[in-house]
Protein backbone atom coordinates (compact mmCIF):
# COMPACT_ATOMS: atom_id res chain seq x y z
CA UNK A 1 0.00 0.00 0.00
CA UNK A 2 1.14 3.12 -0.94
CA UNK A 3 0.61 6.43 1.35
CA UNK A 4 -1.79 8.78 -0.53
CA UNK A 5 -1.01 12.30 0.51
CA UNK A 6 -4.05 14.32 0.92
CA UNK A 7 -3.92 17.41 -1.26
CA UNK A 8 -5.36 20.63 0.33
CA UNK A 9 -8.18 22.21 -1.28
CA UNK A 10 -7.91 25.74 -2.50
CA UNK A 11 -11.12 25.73 -2.55
CA UNK A 12 -11.38 25.49 1.37
CA UNK A 13 -9.19 28.58 1.91
CA UNK A 14 -11.01 30.70 -0.77
CA UNK A 15 -14.05 29.48 0.85
CA UNK A 16 -13.43 31.21 4.49
CA UNK A 17 -13.38 34.91 3.04
CA UNK A 18 -16.96 34.24 1.84
CA UNK A 19 -18.10 33.58 5.16
CA UNK A 20 -21.85 34.75 5.60
CA UNK A 21 -22.64 35.63 1.91
CA UNK A 22 -25.42 33.85 1.72
CA UNK A 23 -27.18 35.85 4.67
CA UNK A 24 -25.76 39.11 2.70
CA UNK A 25 -27.32 37.83 -0.89
CA UNK A 26 -30.96 36.60 0.98
CA UNK A 27 -30.77 40.09 3.11
CA UNK A 28 -30.26 41.49 -0.67
CA UNK A 29 -32.72 39.13 -2.87
CA UNK A 30 -35.60 38.78 -0.36
CA UNK A 31 -37.07 42.27 -0.29
CA UNK A 32 -37.05 42.32 -4.01
CA UNK A 33 -38.66 38.73 -3.65
CA UNK A 34 -41.77 40.05 -1.67
CA UNK A 35 -42.09 43.51 -3.34
CA UNK A 36 -42.54 40.79 -6.32
CA UNK A 37 -45.09 38.86 -5.01
CA UNK A 38 -47.03 42.10 -3.42
CA UNK A 39 -47.25 43.39 -6.85
CA UNK A 40 -48.65 40.37 -8.27
CA UNK A 41 -51.08 40.08 -5.20
CA UNK A 42 -51.92 43.64 -6.26
CA UNK A 43 -52.16 42.92 -9.67
CA UNK A 44 -54.95 40.01 -9.37
CA UNK A 45 -57.21 42.03 -6.35
CA UNK A 46 -57.12 45.53 -8.93
CA UNK A 47 -58.20 43.03 -11.82
CA UNK A 48 -60.96 41.31 -9.76
CA UNK A 49 -61.92 44.24 -8.27
CA UNK A 50 -62.41 45.96 -12.05
CA UNK A 51 -64.40 42.53 -13.41
CA UNK A 52 -66.76 42.81 -10.78
CA UNK A 53 -67.53 46.57 -11.09
CA UNK A 54 -68.07 45.75 -14.91
CA UNK A 55 -70.21 43.05 -14.27
CA UNK A 56 -72.12 45.01 -11.77
CA UNK A 57 -72.27 47.97 -14.30
CA UNK A 58 -73.80 45.96 -17.25
CA UNK A 59 -76.28 44.22 -14.96
CA UNK A 60 -77.38 47.28 -13.80
CA UNK A 61 -77.54 48.74 -17.66
CA UNK A 62 -79.74 45.86 -18.17
CA UNK A 63 -82.07 46.30 -15.34
CA UNK A 64 -82.08 50.04 -16.27
CA UNK A 65 -82.66 49.12 -20.47
CA UNK A 66 -85.54 47.05 -19.46
CA UNK A 67 -88.35 48.28 -21.48
CA UNK A 68 -90.40 49.34 -18.46
CA UNK A 69 -87.06 49.74 -16.20
CA UNK A 70 -86.36 53.26 -14.37
CA UNK A 71 -82.68 54.55 -13.39
CA UNK A 72 -83.47 53.53 -10.04
CA UNK A 73 -83.98 49.93 -11.25
CA UNK A 74 -80.29 50.16 -12.94
CA UNK A 75 -79.02 51.59 -9.47
CA UNK A 76 -80.62 48.68 -7.45
CA UNK A 77 -79.40 45.83 -10.02
CA UNK A 78 -75.83 46.82 -9.57
CA UNK A 79 -75.90 46.98 -6.06
CA UNK A 80 -77.71 43.57 -5.40
CA UNK A 81 -74.70 42.31 -7.63
CA UNK A 82 -72.07 43.75 -6.00
CA UNK A 83 -73.66 42.71 -2.68
CA UNK A 84 -73.98 39.48 -3.81
CA UNK A 85 -70.37 39.25 -5.26
CA UNK A 86 -68.88 40.10 -1.89
CA UNK A 87 -69.17 44.01 -1.25
CA UNK A 88 -66.48 45.28 0.90
CA UNK A 89 -64.37 42.22 0.62
CA UNK A 90 -64.07 42.86 -3.14
CA UNK A 91 -64.14 46.69 -3.65
CA UNK A 92 -65.11 49.34 -1.15
CA UNK A 93 -66.48 52.70 -0.56
CA UNK A 94 -68.93 52.04 -4.18
CA UNK A 95 -70.59 54.62 -5.67
CA UNK A 96 -73.72 53.73 -8.64
CA UNK A 97 -75.01 56.41 -10.89
CA UNK A 98 -77.31 55.78 -13.97
CA UNK A 99 -79.07 57.79 -16.54
CA UNK A 100 -81.21 56.38 -18.99
CA UNK A 101 -82.45 58.61 -22.11
CA UNK A 102 -84.82 57.55 -24.97
CA UNK A 103 -82.39 55.29 -26.65
CA UNK A 104 -79.70 54.29 -24.49
CA UNK A 105 -79.28 53.45 -20.46
CA UNK A 106 -75.93 53.58 -18.87
CA UNK A 107 -74.48 52.65 -15.45
CA UNK A 108 -71.87 53.77 -13.93
CA UNK A 109 -69.93 51.60 -10.92
CA UNK A 110 -66.92 53.42 -8.85
CA UNK A 111 -65.09 52.39 -6.14
CA UNK A 112 -61.71 51.01 -4.66
CA UNK A 113 -60.04 47.97 -4.96
CA UNK A 114 -58.58 46.35 -2.09
CA UNK A 115 -55.02 46.80 -1.54
CA UNK A 116 -52.01 45.14 0.76
CA UNK A 117 -49.66 47.52 -0.44
CA UNK A 118 -50.72 50.22 2.69
CA UNK A 119 -51.37 53.58 2.16
CA UNK A 120 -52.04 52.67 -1.74
CA UNK A 121 -55.76 53.33 -2.80
CA UNK A 122 -56.40 52.32 -6.42
CA UNK A 123 -59.50 53.57 -7.89
CA UNK A 124 -62.14 51.89 -10.23
CA UNK A 125 -64.88 53.24 -12.19
CA UNK A 126 -66.49 50.94 -14.75
CA UNK A 127 -69.25 51.86 -17.21
CA UNK A 128 -71.97 49.49 -19.33
CA UNK A 129 -74.56 50.99 -21.84
CA UNK A 130 -77.63 49.48 -23.54
CA UNK A 131 -79.65 50.01 -25.97
CA UNK A 132 -83.53 50.65 -24.62
CA UNK A 133 -85.58 48.03 -25.04
CA UNK A 134 -88.94 49.70 -27.17
CA UNK A 135 -91.58 48.08 -28.37
CA UNK A 136 -92.43 48.59 -32.46
CA UNK A 137 -95.12 48.41 -34.82
CA UNK A 138 -94.30 45.30 -36.89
Amino acid sequence: MSPHKRAKSSSRRERRGERGSVSIELVVLLPALFAVMFLGMQAALYYHAKTVAIAAAQQGARAAGAEQGRESDGVGAANDFLHEAGGDDVITATSTSANRTATTATVTVSGFSLSVIPGWKVRITQSASVPVEQVTAP
